[in-house]
C-alpha cells in the first residue's frame, strides 16, 4: 500500500471517529464560506470604495502637508519628530476607518439584512470574526505608508496596525449598540475625550495615567521615533493598550450577539 493511500485511509478513519462538530475540515470550510460572504458584502457595498479612498487621501495628503509646513533651522533642526509628523494624517484617517467598520455591521441592522445573514450562517460569533478579518484586511491594504529603516519602519507599520485596531474597536462597539450614529459617536468619544481630559488635569501623575490608558494617545505612541524615554509607555506597549480596547469591544459585541435576538 502506498504512503499516500495509507494516509488517506487513516484520515478517513479519524474523521469517522470524531463528532461532526469537531471535524476540522468542516470547520475550515464553514469559516471560509463565512469569510467569503462577508468579504463579498463589504467589498460590493456602495460606500466602501469611497471610504477606503478617503483613508488613503487623508493619511497621505495631511501627512505631506504637515511635514511640508514644519519650520526647520540649520542649527536646531525642526524640533519635532519627523516620522510622527509625516504620519499626522492618521488622526483624520482613523475617523474614516471607524465609519467603515461601523457600517460593516450596523448597515445590516438598519436594513434588516442581518436576519438573513444569521439565517444563512447561524454561528454569530463566526460572522463577527469574519467581519473583523475583512475589516482588518481592507484597512491594512489602504494606507499608503512609506517604509524606512529601524524606528521609521516601526512607526509606519505601527500606524497601519493602529488603523486596523481602530477598525476592530469600532466594529465591536457597533455590534454592541447596533446603531450607526451612536456607535460612531462612542468611538470618536473614546478617542478624543481622553486627550481633552488630559489637557484639563494639572497633576503630572494623573495626566500620565490618563495618557497610559487612552486608546488614541497610547496607541499613537507607536509613531514616536524621538524622545521615546519621555513617553508614558513604550511604543509597542501603547499599541498594546489600543489592542486591549479593541479586544474588549469585540468581546462585548460578541456577547451581545449571543444574548440578544437579531
Amino acid at each position: 500500500m502506498s504512503p499516500t493511500l495509507l494516509a488517506l485511509r487513516l484520515r478517513r478513519a479519524w474523521t469517522r471517529l470524531l463528532p461532526s462538530s469537531l471535524v476540522p475540515r468542516s470547520s475550515v470550510q464553514s469559516a471560509a464560506r463565512t469569510f467569503g460572504a462577508e468579504w463579498t458584502k463589504l467589498r460590493t457595498a456602495g460606500g466602501t470604495g469611497w471610504l477606503l479612498l478617503a483613508v488613503v487621501v487623508l493619511t497621505a495628503a495631511v501627512g505631506a502637508a504637515a511635514a511640508g509646513s514644519a519650520t526647520c533651522h540649520a542649527a536646531g533642526g525642526c524640533g519635532q519628530d519627523p516620522a510622527k509628523l509625516s504620519l499626522t494624517g492618521v488622526y483624520l484617517g482613523q475617523a474614516v476607518v471607524a465609519i467603515l467598520a461601523v457600517l460593516a455591521i450596523s448597515g445590516e441592522y438598519g436594513t434588516g439584512m442581518i436576519r438573513l445573514t444569521f439565517a444563512a450562517m447561524p454561528r454569530r460569533v463566526s460572522v463577527l470574526a469574519a467581519k473583523a478579518a475583512v475589516v482588518t484586511g481592507l484597512v491594512l491594504a489602504g494606507p499608503p505608508l512609506s517604509l524606512g529603516n529601524g524606528a521609521d519602519l516601526r512607526a509606519a507599520l505601527g500606524s497601519a496596525l493602529y488603523l486596523a485596531l481602530i477598525g476592530l474597536l469600532a466594529l465591536g462597539v457597533a455590534t454592541a449598540v447596533r446603531d450607526s450614529a451612536a456607535a460612531i459617536g462612542i468611538v470618536l468619544g473614546l478617542l478624543f475625550l481622553f486627550p481633552l481630559l488630559t489637557a484639563t488635569v494639572s497633576a503630572g501623575a494623573w495626566r500620565r495615567h490618563l495618557e497610559q490608558i487612552a486608546p488614541m494617545t497610547a496607541g499613537l505612541d507607536i509613531q514616536a521615533t524621538a524622545n521615546i524615554r519621555a513617553l508614558p509607555l513604550t511604543p509597542w506597549q501603547g499599541l498594546g493598550v489600543l489592542a486591549a480596547w479593541a479586544a474588549g469591544a469585540l468581546l462585548l459585541g460578541g456577547l451581545a450577539l449571543r444574548l440578544r435576538d437579531a
